[in-house]
């Protein structure tokens, strides 16, 4: 459902990026080195007073350097929010909920891009889905950015590839116009669910494959792994939300292949750690990130159990996450389910 972005509006939109973390960090160097202006919410002050006196995050990303005159930072959601047209939000999902605990704004005449690659907890909702139940949002004011992009790339001011999905395409657009630069290309879809699910399920699918190499599997069945995760995502996504679509794009497949090889893929350092025998929670609290995809192995299995939708690899990651069963154990059962 994709397309090569198209530059129709010329119009600029007010954009505020909601969290502090190494993607956040990525999405507001990519606005200001288009020359943009962005509002920005961290909630440590601390690394705001940081940002301001050394013009970097001081957790995240720390060669990139900003104009910080052209960023408005701010502890207090409200006042990011208040003067924003676009929201990005780029905080793991798991936070989702307690970083809107003291918004008291009306957004539901803003638009609202996710760059949230998880499941809210408690609502077994996507993240769109959430905004337009909870918060009112219309389904056209909602939108998805998506990879295959790393944030750390990003920094590096490597060629990195974003597509923008809304149902109302000339929205993404819109935003791509402020994204588009040097170093990033964008593609537009209005395939709200797909993108959104399938940046879910990546990153299941990354921690089996860093899981497999832990233990010592080698490349011949890491192709294997990710050739047949594709097309469980691909059933899942068809049942979710049967529209056409190519999985072979960018948005599914390209996401999906950079974040089960890539050595800067957070989901896979987990199961790496835990191939190689580290307890999940020691490994979870060795990384200074949070991996999406452990919360979504337990969030995704009660959404596919209401679309009866058979999972092998999604379920072997559950049962290694959550049920304490060997790795080892679980890979070997999965394998033979292979093909």
């Amino acid at each position: 459902m994709a397309k090569k972005e198209q530059q129709k509006f010329n119009f600029n939109m007010k954009i505020a990026v909601i969290g502090g973390g190494s993607w956040a960090t990525a999405l507001v160097k990519i606005v200001t080195d288009n020359n943009g202006s962005v509002g920005w919410w961290i909630r440590n002050e601390e690394n705001i007073e940081h940002l301001k006196t050394h013009r970097h995050n001081a957790n995240y990303l720390r060669s990139v350097e900003f104009p910080m005159e052209r960023i408005h930072l701010s502890s207090n959601i409200n006042d990011i929010v208040d003067e924003a047209d676009c929201l990005i939000f780029a905080i793991p999902s798991a936070f989702l909920k307690n970083a809107l605990n003291n918004l008291s704004i009306d957004i539901s005449n803003k638009l609202i891009f996710s760059a949230i690659k998880g499941i809210v907890p408690d609502e077994n909702l996507i993240v769109g889905e959430f905004f337009h139940e909870k918060y009112g949002i219309a389904l056209e004011n909602i939108g998805v950015i998506s990879g295959p992009c790393h944030a750390e790339e990003v920094a590096l001011e490597r060629l990195s590839y974003l597509t923008l999905a809304c149902l109302k395409t000339e929205k993404a657009e819109a935003l791509a116009k402020e994204m588009n630069g040097d170093y990033i290309k964008t593609t537009i879809s209005d395939d709200i669910y797909g993108t959104e699910y399938s940046a879910v399920l990546k990153n299941i699918y990354a921690i089996a494959a860093g899981i497999c190499h832990g233990l010592g599997y080698g490349d011949n069945f890491q192709a294997v792994l990710v050739s047949n995760a594709i097309r469980e995502m691909k059933k899942f996504i068809k049942a979710v939300h049967p529209i056409k679509r190519d999985i072979n794009n960018s948005a599914y497949l390209g996401d999906l292949l950079v974040t089960a090889y890539s050595q800067f893929s957070r989901n896979r350092t987990l199961g790496n750690m835990i191939g190689k025998g580290y307890t999940v929670n020691s490994a979870i609290l060795e990384m200074n990130m949070v991996a999406e995809g452990y919360y979504a192995a337990n969030l995704i299995r009660e959404v596919r159990k209401i679309h009866d939708v058979r999972m092998p690899i999604a379920n072997a990651v559950y049962k290694i996450l959550y049920e304490g069963k060997s790795p080892k154990r679980i890979m070997l059962k999965l394998a033979d389910k292979l093909n």
